[in-house]
């Protein structure tokens, strides 16, 4: 195993959370705009209640009721609201240098990188190639569905030369039948002029048209898939509508 292929914590252990506790952890940072949803959507549904009956009995129920709310449910009803509220998008807006440019959306785990429960995150061979590559064609943005406070240390780490514009995490996922599927839709950017690489085919169901699957990575050092998709992305990168172009590299 080469040296420079492990991303090491030895001075960073609580910065990456890479420990097994990190990596379950059911806590995800929360933007204000999603508390205040929240709060919205508690008050509603308490004062339909009370106004039913002000018993202390009843009001003790509700409460015990509310707190059993599923949490996909909640999901559910979070990102309905996120529907809702016009002009919203997951990216902001494209910059002078990435005008014209298509938007690549980049998977982390088991796509660039595979994380141990130990105390290091192994990188796949040519990231650091691939990724150079990719930032000198693409508008690039990292999507992740694990945790923010894992990935964004990890791809400090990773990213040195500052190739992705935006990096999004779980919260930016739609749970979606027990999975965190990536909306490209939310994203902001003409579909006919983006792309997702993934490892992960439940990640892009919504838009399997605009993926560029690639094969799950642990720890095979000899592995060339990011090498292999470099000239492939290079011919994508002048694509005027991607759907045609993937397309076409799909057809026997």
């Amino acid at each position: 195993m080469e040296h420079g292929s492990i991303i090491t914590q030895a001075r960073r252990e609580d910065a990456l959370v890479l420990t097994k506790q990190g990596l379950v952890s059911k806590s995800s940072p929360k933007k204000p705009r999603g508390r205040n949803i929240f709060k919205a959507l508690f008050c509603c549904f308490r004062a339909q209640h009370v106004g039913q009956s002000s018993s202390s009995t009843e009001l003790s129920a509700y409460k015990e009721e509310a707190n059993t709310i599923a949490k996909s449910d909640l999901l559910q009803c979070l990102q309905y609201q996120f529907y809702q509220i016009p002009g919203t998008c997951l990216l902001p807006e494209v910059t002078e240098e990435d005008q014209g440019r298509i938007c690549v959306v980049i998977d982390l785990d088991e796509t660039l990188v595979h994380s141990s429960f130990k105390v290091y995150v192994l990188k796949r061979p040519y990231v650091d190639e691939f990724l150079r590559r990719m930032g000198e064609l693409f508008e690039c943005v990292l999507f992740t569905a694990s945790l923010a406070k894992y990935a964004d240390p990890v791809t400090d780490l990773l990213d040195r030369c500052g190739v992705f514009r935006a990096r999004l995490f779980r919260e930016s996922c739609v749970f979606h039948q027990g999975c965190y599927v990536k909306d490209l839709s939310r994203l902001g950017r003409d579909l006919r002029k983006t792309l997702i690489l993934d490892n992960s085919p439940a990640s892009y169901i919504f838009h399997p048209e605009n993926a560029v699957p690639v094969q799950s990575w642990f720890d095979d050092m000899a592995d060339t898939e990011l090498l292999n998709l470099i000239p492939i992305f290079e011919e994508l990168s002048a694509a005027e509508d991607v759907y045609t172009s993937l397309g076409q590299l799909r057809a026997p």
